[in-house]
């Protein structure tokens, strides 16, 4: 079924748990209209000025494509910062070249599409936090508590016997 999302329907509403310099508005028509995309979502985004759009980040498991519709923004990514305007777009590639970010250094709003891949799963890379966001759970983990991984696991018979035991203590 085809929806459409009539432009005179926009409501932009700021996004839950967003902090100062972060705080992006996004249009809630879509989930208003019941679209629930299943492998390309998209939002409509409001960036007022000096605001970020989130944390500089980057997928490996989605794409992501932006549009500036109306304004400007400055694009942070690996290579650096550049002026986008309206009608630009921005096409980033899993993995640590399609890091990116936003930032809304006009007087002006700067609305734009935000369309990307999902698979049903996605790890997101945090450079200046040195985080790991895990989607669709929303957990969030510290690379730096990153461990082998057979750690905590070298007394696996131990582990074994106590199952048996408690085997045996139960069918007493």
């Amino acid at each position: 079924m085809a929806t459409i999302l009539k432009s005179e329907q926009r409501e932009f509403k700021e996004d839950a748990n967003k902090i100062d310099n972060f705080r992006i508005l996004s249009d809630i028509s879509r989930i208003k209209n019941g679209v629930k995309p299943q492998h390309l979502n998209f939002d409509l985004r409001q960036l007022n000025p000096a605001q970020y759009s989130a944390p500089y980040h980057f997928h490996r498991y989605a794409e992501e494509l932006f549009m500036i519709v109306s304004g400007s923004a400055t694009l942070r990514t690996p290579t650096g910062l550049e002026i986008v305007n309206a009608g630009d777009l921005m096409f980033f590639e899993i993995g640590e070249t399609g890091a990116h970010q936003l930032f809304n250094h006009t007087t002006e709003t700067c609305v734009y599409l935000d369309i990307r891949t999902f698979i049903g799963y996605d790890v997101a890379e945090y450079p200046d936090s040195n985080k790991i966001f895990l989607a669709p759970s929303r957990e969030i983990f510290n690379k730096d508590s990153m461990t082998n991984y057979f750690e905590g696991e070298e007394n696996i018979q131990e582990k074994w016997n106590q199952i048996e035991n408690n085997k045996r203590d139960n069918e007493k």
